[in-house]
């Protein structure tokens, strides 16, 4: 992966020009032109036009416009199954003066998938691998909801979503791999990325006895809900987690690098062990 873009990407996507990036404002509507360019430039395919797949919103926001997931597709050369790499780019927006930025939260997701769908269409797959940068999670995983309700393939060709929301910050240097316990045939390939890694990659938070349970908290919720396996990718709530504060002079540059360095590499092994 491109260091440099990665960066360059979160710092755009948590910039206070986009103003907190909410669902249905302004400064949400530039943080999607920003991913379909970058899609448009990669000459990504799409099943949807403009690579949009607009959605209805909850009652408090449909009457301020739809929501908008972005969605880019990269062929397998080998099969029909489907890898689907997700990551919210929306957030809480603007409250008074204070801008929400969230640069963990989920700038980081973002900038990740935009930089593994440039790895992708370089490198191709085996698997064909669907990126959808979802809109409205904020509002309640709207984005991810719309996009299992209008997924352009049968369902039973997903193999895998791989979901990233928060992903470049770590007091203990640690990230989380969630959704072991339900599909435990991913966890192989997982340990083997986390054992290259110089961040430790933890399994759990997916409600065994006496953890943390964030089965359905973000956009692979749905989906699980659905029996398609996903391996949630994130960081523990850390004191900048919906505040201002989330800016992104406050990553940790080299954890979020590695991270996505360990999140590549453990798709690149699921996809090669596929069948």
């Amino acid at each position: 992966m491109d260091t440099r873009v990665l960066l360059e990407d979160i710092q755009f996507l948590s910039s206070d020009q986009l103003e907190g990036r909410s669902a249905t404002s302004e400064g949400n509507k530039k943080a999607a032109n920003y991913i379909i360019e970058r899609f448009k430039d990669l000459d990504l395919s799409s099943q949807f036009p403009e690579y949009t797949q607009s959605f209805s919103l909850n009652k408090r926001l449909e009457q301020l416009g739809t929501g908008e997931n972005i969605i880019g597709f990269v062929p397998g050369s080998a099969s029909s199954k489907i890898i689907l790499i997700m990551a919210h780019y929306d957030h809480l927006g603007t409250k008074g003066k204070d801008i929400y930025n969230g640069a963990d939260d989920n700038a980081s997701g973002t900038a990740a998938l935009l930089n593994m769908a440039a790895y992708f269409k370089k490198n191709r797959p085996l698997q064909s691998i669907l990126f959808a940068a979802t809109d409205a999670e904020e509002e309640g995983l709207l984005g991810a909801k719309a996009l299992l309700k209008d997924f352009p393939f049968p369902l039973n060709q997903i193999q895998l979503v791989v979901n990233m929301d928060m992903i470049s910050r770590s007091e203990d240097n640690t990230l989380y791999a969630v959704g072991t316990r339900f599909y435990p045939q991913f966890k192989p390939y997982l340990e083997k990325s986390g054992e290259r890694s110089a961040i430790q990659l933890v399994f759990g938070n997916d409600g065994a006895k006496g953890e943390l349970d964030w089965t359905n908290a973000s956009d692979h919720g749905p989906f699980h809900k659905e029996g398609i396996p996903f391996i949630y990718f994130g960081v523990a709530d850390h004191k900048d987690y919906h505040k201002p504060t989330d800016t992104f002079e406050n990553i940790d540059q080299t954890f979020y690098r590695q991270a996505c360095e360990l999140i590549l590499n453990s798709i690149l092994e699921i996809d090669a062990a596929m069948e």
